[in-house]
């Protein structure tokens, strides 16, 4: 049965549709973010980063990050999106942010030392942002993102 090492709940400011996770060391991502940028599918996964095309134009999103010893089930709920991939962290740690807004000044901690993770991404709240943003600027976006990270063995 998988172990839940960790869990953290942030904030991400989402902006010109988009958001990315990378590995906090960008000299480790041959191409950082946001160069090759472009809205598109759900996710467009490039080696040390992912880039994530949101519902809505420019809003806060919920972001919760778990991390497990082994693969967990699918979270409970209803999402409009699912994804599984894989990311490479050099540094153990993530940077995560928006297209203009650049990233959070904190990383997200996974672990002490270098892994390919695979990772789960699943999405709710999508339909809502697209929505809100045909009407002008979204307030009190329900879009809310869960990354499920364990060791790649």
């Amino acid at each position: 049965m998988a172990k839940l090492i960790s869990r953290e709940e942030v904030p991400v400011e989402v902006d010109f549709y988009g958001l990315y996770l990378q590995d906090w060391d960008d000299s480790q991502v041959p191409v950082p973010f946001p160069q090759g940028w472009e809205a598109g599918p759900f996710l467009s996964a490039r080696p040390g980063r992912l880039d994530f095309t949101s519902g809505g134009h420019t809003h806060t999103a919920g972001l919760t990050v778990e991390v497990w010893d082994t693969e967990p089930s699918t979270p409970a709920g209803d999402w409009e999106e699912s994804v599984l991939t894989e990311i490479t962290s050099a540094s153990g740690q993530l940077e995560v942010g928006g297209v203009a807004g650049g990233p959070m000044p904190e990383p997200i901690h996974l672990s002490d030392q270098a892994h390919t993770w695979r990772v789960r991404v699943v999405c709710a709240g999508r339909a809502e942002a697209a929505e809100q943003t045909r009407l002008g600027v979204p307030e009190d976006v329900v879009e809310r993102y869960v990354f499920q990270f364990w060791p790649q063995t």
